[in-house]
């Protein structure tokens, strides 16, 4: 683990500009690895986490245990992606605290994630995009995670103001529920899976970012650690990021990373949730847990940090 990053996120605000202006996501999410080392920790307050570490299912443990995650990793840790459903189970108190983690998480130099999954069209989609990626918002994190199955089209509000507020968007793309294989495995038209197609999409909109020589776009897709052998039959060279959860708990290990992603190694940020939660609930024990997941990847990855 590092130091905290120098650089600056942002730019300050003048006179010109409505919103501080701060680097495409894929530039800050490659340096943000480079000094940290490629791994994006969850933080997912399930019910059953917050019972190994002796808080109770309520607003009160839900906020000790994502502040803590934060207070414990955020220094050091390049992202960390909280998983909005656990928060907002617990209705607005639980958005408040999700609020609360967002701030904390980038006061403490961390890029974060809000594993959202939202996908609808037209003004709604809009109105997702002002509230995950939307300048002002107290729920806009670095990135948000989109569902494409009304289309990628459907998701352009969202890509549109993502680009314009230099954050990012990651795309379902090969999931690690088995259940995803019957959507994204199915055969469009011209032959290639479902996933292909959202694929090749995400390469399209990254397409000016790499013509301009940028080493990551801003557009990823999520490609699970899980799927095995499938992600060798797909291209995923997209030009971004690809997020790739389940390592750890879902049972993906990171040597795993290899045999899924193969010449898209580089591009890959491995997530892990469970598996370096349950080195709570000390700062001490979260620390340690999230060191070991780093040293697995990097050795997975064949990476070093730079920091």
């Amino acid at each position: 683990m590092t130091e905290p990053m120098t650089e600056p996120m942002t730019e300050p605000m003048t006179e010109q500009t409505a919103a501080p202006r701060r680097a495409p996501f894929g530039v800050r999410l490659r340096t943000a690895t480079s000094l940290r080392g490629p791994l994006c920790v969850g933080i997912d307050p399930h019910p059953r986490l917050l019972a190994e570490w002796g808080l109770p299912d309520d607003v009160a443990g839900l906020e000790t245990f994502s502040l803590r995650v934060v207070e414990a990793l955020a220094g050091t840790v390049a992202v960390l992606k909280p998983q909005a459903a656990f928060f907002e189970r617990h209705g607005s108190r639980g958005v408040a605290v999700l609020e609360r983690v967002l701030a904390a998480a980038a006061d403490a130099g961390a890029l974060t994630i809000a594993d959202a999954k939202r996908g609808d069209i037209g003004s709604t989609m809009a109105a997702y995009a002002d509230a995950f990626v939307g300048e002002g918002s107290a729920l806009a994190a670095d990135a948000v995670t989109a569902s494409p199955y009304l289309g990628v089209g459907s998701l352009a509000p969202l890509l549109d103001l993502a680009a314009a507020t230099g954050r990012g968007v990651f795309v379902l793309a090969l999931t690690s529920n088995p259940e995803g294989a019957q959507v994204q495995h199915a055969r469009t038209p011209d032959g290639r899976t479902v996933a292909q197609a959202v694929l090749d999409d995400v390469r399209a909109l990254n397409a000016a970012d790499v013509a301009a020589g940028r080493a990551l776009g801003s557009v990823g897709a999520v490609v699970g650690a899980t799927i095995g052998g499938s992600g060798r039959a797909h291209d995923l060279a997209v030009g971004g990021p690809l997020l790739a959860p389940g390592i750890g708990a879902q049972g993906a290990t990171a040597d795993d990373l290899r045999t899924v992603f193969g010449s898209a190694l580089g591009a890959v940020l491995p997530s892990s949730s469970r598996e370096v939660l349950r080195g709570g609930p000390s700062a001490a024990g979260l620390r340690a847990a999230a060191g070991r997941a780093l040293d697995a990847v990097e050795a997975a990855l064949g990476v070093a940090r730079s920091g």
